[in-house]
């Protein structure tokens, strides 16, 4: 099988995808991060459920539902996931076709 991009190429999408997934893990992580409930009854550690950490959602100009934003973030997480399979099969490819001495003419 032959790479469909170059080696550079295949290279940085995998250097792009890794760091995109930690960051967007982190920031949808922080989206969802529910807050210490302690001690308290059942009504409020349900309501606990529904909130959302108070550094990403506590402005007036912060999105109203982290958890549905904690939803699309990690939806791009998944999307970048892919990315870092295509581009290191491509990388892989490259690697084996330069082992075996194949003359290119890029």
């Amino acid at each position: 099988m032959k790479p469909v991009v170059s080696a550079l190429n295949a290279w940085s999408c995998v250097v792009v995808s890794v760091f995109a997934i930690i960051i967007l893990s982190i920031i949808g992580g922080l989206f969802k991060l529910l807050p210490p409930s302690g001690g308290q009854g059942a009504d409020k550690a349900i309501s606990n459920l529904q909130s959302n950490h108070h550094s990403m959602v506590g402005s007036t100009e912060d999105p109203p539902n982290g958890p549905a934003v904690a939803g699309s973030v990690f939806a791009a997480v998944i999307i970048y996931a892919a990315f870092l399979v295509f581009c290191g099969f491509q990388a892989f490819l490259h690697n084996r076709q330069s082992k075996r001495g194949a003359i290119s003419l890029n």
